[in-house]
């Protein structure tokens, strides 16, 4: 039995991601497209999404909810793994940004299967609630502008069922969370997300040192 973790060191990482199941082509292609983007270290890490796929699975999501899609690789790798009926919601407000996913979800033969809404996701949340569709999503992720954090939280928290999970990927900001004195408001709302959150009595969290950081909650 070990008590402390052990060291993630490259080698380590690279080790474990021998361990992973072979990428999908169009993902592969999605990620690494992405990589060689000025902001590709806006998308989710490889096993970050490996393990939402893998989550998804476990609790049989039939309706997921993504909260920043940037060029598509999360909603891709979801998409795939629904089953037929499945369907994806999904909120950004680049266009840019969002025609590279769309063309992602075509080359990968899920486009019908994913809705897309380009507008500020607060005014998409509260519009899919104002619809009725209230506990209707079995599964979310965050993975936005981190001012926001909270409010997304609040707004899933009324729309994923009972048993859900909300997933909010970037909790570490790349290590600034801890000793980075710029007191940035995103930094400081991140903080203050990641104290709050693990005494909410409405969920069951986790914070995982996996990417750059992601907390999972199950809805009570």
């Amino acid at each position: 039995m070990s008590v402390d973790s052990l060291l993630l060191t490259p080698q380590i990482a690279q080790y474990l991601a021998q361990l992973q199941k072979e990428e999908d082509p169009i993902l592969k292609q999605i990620r690494e497209t992405t990589e060689q983007h000025r902001k590709g270290s806006m998308s989710a890490a490889r096993e970050t999404v490996a393990l939402l796929v893998w989550l998804a699975r476990l609790i049989g999501v039939r309706n997921y909810l993504e909260i920043g899609v940037f060029t598509g690789y999360s909603s891709t790798a979801i998409a795939l793994t629904l089953p037929e009926e499945g369907h994806i919601t999904a909120c950004d407000i680049n266009v840019t940004h969002t025609q590279k996913a769309y063309l992602a979800w075509q080359m990968a033969g899920v486009a019908d299967k994913i809705s897309l809404y380009l507008q500020p996701a607060i005014f998409t949340l509260k519009a899919l609630l104002q619809d009725g569709l209230s506990e209707h999503f079995d599964m979310a992720l965050i993975d936005a502008d981190k001012i926001a954090t909270a409010e997304y939280v609040e707004l899933c928290l009324q729309l994923i069922r009972k048993g859900g999970i909300i997933a909010i990927d970037n909790v570490l900001l790349q290590g600034r969370i801890i000793g980075d004195t710029n007191n940035s408001p995103s930094l400081l709302a991140m903080r203050e997300f990641n104290r709050q959150i693990i005494n909410d009595e409405r969920v069951y969290s986790i914070t995982l040192p996996m990417g750059d950081g992601v907390t999972l909650l199950i809805k009570k």
